[in-house]
């Protein structure tokens, strides 16, 4: 169902109704997951309405297509402006989720992607509230592994991509908990289907490196630089599965999840099951960047209005 804030769409450098952007069944990216994404958040403050982090989401978009030959025909520039416009198309004034993609079109079942196969490109927004409670969710490990960058780079946002992320999902529903937990190839921890994970053991802030085939998080970046600005130790480095047992603090960091606490992890309780006290710390300043009361990451922040 259509919502006002996805009345209208950016699609291939113009404004049209959600209804009347579409493409054909014979598009390659419906058969191969040659599609390339990003998320995005706009932040409506009561008087302004913010993207966060803009700049880096698109030069991620770029970067992503360009693993596999995928060419984005339009400027960085030129995305910046589709973004922000389409949230003035859609007269919003509430905090969204934009979603920016493009893909492969019309190419027949040929594998052999090159810098000329032709691409569409599309911009919508929709409303999203918080994705999982910030009070805090149960989350399980499950059987399935991270895909490695020995099979296919895990730093690319690719639509193919997630169906490991949907099978993980699947599993964890199945057991009756919120949220999945991925090891990588050599069983450490990787990440959650569409988060990145944070673990706090003895005051110590923990993350996976990107050698656990973790997805280069935005928002995993935002925790790291506010953890340094409060003088809370955080480093990256292999976290085994038995340390998630072992934690004092649990939580997951991404775009459309924010950050969000994880209170029980395989049936075990962490922590006093509810959000630890540096995890707080994490969400009430992330809070505070995105609603524009952070002057040092102001240029975070690329308004519309």
């Amino acid at each position: 169902m259509v919502s006002d804030l996805t009345k209208y769409v950016w699609f291939n450098g113009e404004y049209v109704l959600a209804k009347d952007a579409r493409v054909p069944i014979t598009t390659h990216a419906i058969h191969y997951g040659t599609s390339v994404f990003e998320g995005i958040r706009t932040y409506w403050n009561g008087q302004d309405l913010n993207v966060f982090r803009l700049d880096d989401h698109v030069k991620r978009f770029r970067r992503s297509g360009q693993f596999y030959d995928i060419s984005l025909d339009f400027s960085d520039s030129q995305i910046i402006d589709a973004v922000t416009g389409i949230c003035r198309k859609n007269e919003i004034t509430e905090s969204c989720y934009i979603r920016p993609f493009y893909f492969v079109g019309e190419y027949g079942i040929n594998l052999h992607v090159t810098k000329d196969a032709p691409t569409n490109v599309a911009i919508f927004t929709l409303p999203l509230g918080d994705l999982f409670s910030k009070d805090g969710i149960t989350a399980t490990v499950v059987s399935w592994r991270k895909f490695s960058d020995a099979s296919t780079p895990p730093q690319a946002k690719m639509g193919g991509n997630y169906l490991n992320s949907i099978i993980a999902t699947q599993e964890a529903k199945r057991r009756g908990v919120d949220e999945a937990v991925l090891l990588d190839q050599n069983g450490n921890v990787s990440e959650a289907p569409g988060e990145n994970i944070f673990i706090v053991r003895d005051s110590q802030v923990l993350t996976p490196t990107i050698a656990s085939s973790i997805l280069e998080g935005i928002t995993r970046d935002v925790v790291i630089r506010i953890c340094k600005d409060l003088g809370i130790d955080v480093a990256k480095r292999d976290i085994t599965r038995s340390e998630l047992l072992a934690a004092d603090e649990i939580f997951l960091t991404g775009t459309a999840a924010e950050i969000i606490p994880v209170i029980e992890m395989d049936s075990k309780i962490v922590g006093d099951k509810k959000p630890g006290d540096i995890t707080k710390k994490m969400m009430v300043e992330y809070s505070k960047i995105v609603m524009g009361e952070n002057s040092k990451y102001s240029h975070w922040l690329t308004g519309v209005y």
